[in-house]
């Protein structure tokens, strides 16, 4: 006969409820049939654990039996009926000492989990005539759960059928128990190997400090949760607190920056570099008696100090506490001291990076502007992102430089590189344009002597530059760039482009590199972007198409301006920024500054142009042509930009062709009421020598200055000076052309 092998417990067995018991049918033979035994008989026989009494027990075996616990029991196939003798029936459960009954009520005593599992067993052995065991669990009389174990064999009659079954059963509860407890400690070995896992992993994502200290009071330690956690970083001698979760604030703060004393555990546990673990209050109170005051009131009960050491030397500490009095076994002190190792290594590779982005932010913020000034008539407002790799420092920069005469120069450039090298380079170059530009020189001048400078510096490393001057009173812009990326410009319509600047050379290619001036003009309320190129360009997006998404980022709808809120340029700016990669994805570092030209109240230009022309600078005459045609047309008198170009030429061209000395160009128009708008314009100069005037000949060049004057200016005249003299005409709106 087949011998079923043995059961691995009631916890692998397959789960069902026990077959109900109900009306018998008839049998013809032996087999199966519906999922019962057919007994020979028209009895049907249910499978269940069967027992036997002990009137049948030989008298040699009975006092082995007695000796080792195990009861006999006798299932009768045919009559269906169960006996089992006292030592069966007190391993069962049953009450009185007596087991009288059938097959189907007696798998109503076995959990419903086993007894499906208990009647396959049986019925297969009846089928083969063979043998069968299993575990099972009874619930006994008062509640307790009981694990059993039996072996019986069926017995055939003279005619081969199956007539009886005969075994033995004993109990298994205590090997079920080691059974659950290994089994138990199985799953806690797993769930520990998983949290070292998942602890490694989340530790290595910890970039900061301040990460670090999140991913450690927010760790749930496998089967021994702990009631506080604490990190604290040792720094001279003091534990600084990072981190704490379980206690009271109160608790945690008389220990923050508070010096290390011998006398306390966690300095045993940094100065031995090994954990310090206290089972309850008592050993507490008796190992380090003079800390036990202060720790006394946190209301723990057990404790483990666990030193963080890294490259051989102790970084910090990390507490766990527990409320309760707790021996932790060998398993716990392991995966505390392994834990403790994980977040000693995290912590110093975070610290390191803090210390790295300290010294580059701190680098940083030196050699960029603290703050930009505030220049009357436009709105500043400037960004820079680090990039999300290295040291975050670069060579990009911007710089809000005021001017002479109310004007002011804005800056943007990048230093060849990415490193603190770039980063001193840029500062350097950062200083001396500045410089260049408060001096008063002009845009092409101002880049220049600031190419020269890079050069003479011997580096090896250039840099690209935008320069803009802005004429504040009527909103001009002189622009001049060194290899850079071109300004975005934002229109008061929401509209925005791209505005071409002749380009040249980056700075440092070469000393002797000059550079053109690209005039355009803002209207009030328009905004000028700049920005270096780690906002435009990166691996996965060419240049065109960073520009072409700029320009969409900075087009739009702004909210209005209202007193009390964020000024709409700031909001354009957290825009634009927003719109960058993350900065855990961005290569390159990136500056932006934005400048607003908001003009006077009313969105008019200031009604007054001066300028200085140098006596050898005759290119100032055109540029002060363009200047005059812009300010004419702001302040609403476009009719008279052709009469007073060509007269303003003619006055400022005498002063310096018949003088050694600079002239003073001035425009100012006047608006009196009931009166149309009246334009001034004056030249003063040095010479006392008078302007004659005279008919020229057909074949003269010059002479017609004064007949121009005199034919097409409402008046002009004359005036002397203490030194020099005034010449002026004026020209009314209305009476033009």
């Amino acid at each position: 006969m087949a011998t079923e092998p043995e059961p691995q417990g009631p916890a692998r067995l397959p789960l069902g409820p026990p077959a109900q018991g109900g009306r018998r049918p008839a049998a013809r033979g032996t087999g199966l049939a519906a999922g019962r035994i057919v007994a020979p008989t028209a009895v049907q026989a249910v499978p269940g654990l069967p027992v036997r009494t002990g009137d049948s027990t030989p008298e040699w075996l009975e006092p082995a039996m007695a000796a080792n616990g195990i009861g006999s029991f006798d299932w009768d196939i045919r009559r269906d009926l169960i006996e089992a003798d006292q030592r069966a029936c007190a391993i069962i459960g049953v009450a009185g000492g007596r087991l009288d009954r059938s097959a189907e009520s007696f798998l109503t005593l076995l959990h419903p989990e086993d007894a499906p599992v208990v009647r396959r067993r049986v019925e297969r052995a009846v089928a083969e005539l063979g043998q069968c065991g299993a575990y099972y669990r009874t619930v006994f009389p008062g509640g307790e759960l009981h694990a059993v174990r039996f072996r019986g064999r069926v017995l055939a009659d003279a005619f081969g059928r199956p007539s009886r079954m005969v075994g033995f059963v004993w109990d298994a509860t205590a090997e079920l128990h080691k059974r659950e407890d290994a089994d138990r400690q199985a799953a806690l070995r797993e769930e520990r190997s998983r949290f070292i896992k998942e602890a490694a992993r989340a530790l290595s994502e910890a970039v900061t400090v301040r990460d670090v200290a999140r991913v450690f009071t927010e760790l749930p330690l496998p089967g021994l949760p702990p009631d506080g956690l604490v990190l604290a970083a040792l720094e001279t001698g003091r534990l600084k607190i990072l981190g704490a979760s379980g206690y009271r604030h109160e608790d945690v703060t008389v220990y923050d920056r508070a010096p290390l004393e011998p006398f306390q555990p966690a300095a045993e546990a940094v100065r031995r570099r090994v954990p310090v673990f206290l089972s309850s209050r008592e050993e507490y109170r008796e190992r380090f008696p003079q800390a036990w005051t202060r720790a006394a009131t946190t209301g723990r009960s057990a404790w483990a100090f666990l030193p963080l050491v890294a490259s051989g030397r102790a970084i910090g500490l990390c507490v766990v506490s527990f409320d309760e009095a707790r021996e932790l076994d060998t398993d716990e002190r392991t995966l505390l001291s392994t834990l403790g190792g994980l977040v000693a290594q995290s912590l110093a590779r975070a610290r390191l990076h803090d210390a790295e982005h300290e010294l580059a932010a701190g680098l940083q913020r030196v050699m960029l502007p603290r703050t930009v000034p505030a220049v009357p008539g436009v709105t500043t407002a400037v960004r820079y992102l680090p990039a999300g790799s290295g040291l975050q420092i670069g060579g990009d920069w911007y710089d809000v430089v005021p001017l002479p005469g109310g004007h002011v120069g804005l800056v943007i450039g990048d230093v060849q590189g990415h490193d603190v090298h770039a980063a001193g380079i840029m500062g350097q170059l950062r200083i001396a344009l500045r410089a260049y530009a408060a001096e008063g020189h002009p845009p092409a001048a101002v880049m220049a002597r600031a190419s020269r400078f890079l050069a003479d510096l011997d580096t090896d490393h250039f840099a690209t530059c935008t320069y803009a001057e802005v004429n504040v009173d009527y909103g001009v812009v002189y622009a001049v760039r060194a290899g850079h990326l071109d300004p975005v410009v934002r229109r008061t319509d929401g509209s925005s482009c791209v505005q071409s600047v002749v380009g040249g050379l980056p700075l440092g290619v070469s000393a002797d590199q000059s550079y053109q001036v690209t005039r355009f003009s803002l209207d009030p309320g328009d905004t000028l972007v700049l920005c270096t190129d780690g906002l435009v360009e990166s691996r996965r997006m060419d240049l065109d198409t960073g520009m072409g998404r700029l320009c969409t980022v900075v087009s739009g709808e702004l909210p209005p301006r209202r007193e009390g809120a964020l000024d709409p340029l700031e909001e354009l700016a957290d825009r634009i920024a927003a719109g960058a990669a993350d900065s855990s994805e961005r290569e390159d570092d990136i500056a932006l500054l934005l400048l607003r030209w908001d003009g006077p109240e009313g969105g008019l230009a200031a009604q007054q142009l001066r300028r200085r022309i140098g006596q050898a600078d005759l290119a100032r005459v055109a540029e002060l042509r363009g200047e005059l045609r812009d300010a004419l047309r702001r302040w609403g008198v476009a009719e008279l930009i052709d009469t007073a170009e060509l007269l303003a030429s003619e006055l400022v061209t005498n002063a310096i062709r018949h003088t050694d000395r600079d002239a003073m160009f001035t425009a100012r128009l006047y608006r009196e009421d009931g009166r149309e708008p009246r334009l001034r314009i004056e030249v003063e100069d040095e010479s006392d020598l008078w302007p004659k005037r005279r008919t020229p000949g057909e074949q003269a060049s010059s002479g017609r200055g004064l007949m121009l004057v005199e034919a097409l200016a409402d008046a002009w005249g004359v005036e002397p000076r203490g030194t020099g003299k005034r010449m002026w005409f004026e020209l009314t709106a209305g009476e033009a052309g």
